[in-house]
């Protein structure tokens, strides 16, 4: 690890959604549709390699443009309160190369037919100010597909 290029930041997104939030939770713990609203942008996709949504459990995808999915993210799930909020870790690496490393709480707050989304992403990036940049952008597109995904 190069100590000049490690930054830190927390990132606060908030959305509302209108879906409840079981349906939240259910898109969100579903790797099928995680697939379909997760992807930043339709040039990127996301493919699942290992699920196991259950506090300890692990799942590992395959991120980047469409055919050529360079990156890994290792998510490992530490807390899931159904349907209300879940804590998780996420490592995202490119070959050997470790790029980042994220503590991840979405919180689901229901109110009436719409769903308060609150994400905070706490995240070390080992390679400079652009992970971090990425980071925030691929959230809230994210964020803002599963509001289109659930509509």
């Amino acid at each position: 690890m190069n100590e000049a290029t490690l930054i830190h930041d927390s990132i606060t997104i908030e959305r509302t959604i209108n879906a409840s939030a079981q349906q939240v939770f259910n898109a969100w713990a579903d790797p099928i549709a995680r697939s379909k609203w997760g992807p930043p942008s339709d040039d990127e996709a996301i493919e699942f390699l290992e699920t196991d949504f259950r506090v300890g459990g692990k799942d590992v995808h395959l991120c980047g443009q469409k055919g050529d999915l360079h990156f890994r993210v290792d998510t490992i799930y530490y807390d899931i309160q159904e349907p209300s909020c879940l804590l998780f870790t996420e490592r995202v690496s490119r070959g050997d190369h470790l790029l980042c490393v994220s503590l991840i709480t979405a919180q689901f707050s229901e109110s009436g037919a719409a769903t308060k989304i609150d994400l905070t992403v706490q995240v070390a990036s080992f390679v400079g100010e652009n992970m971090i940049v990425g980071t925030r952008g691929g959230w809230k597109s994210a964020l803002d597909n599963l509001g289109k995904y659930l509509a």
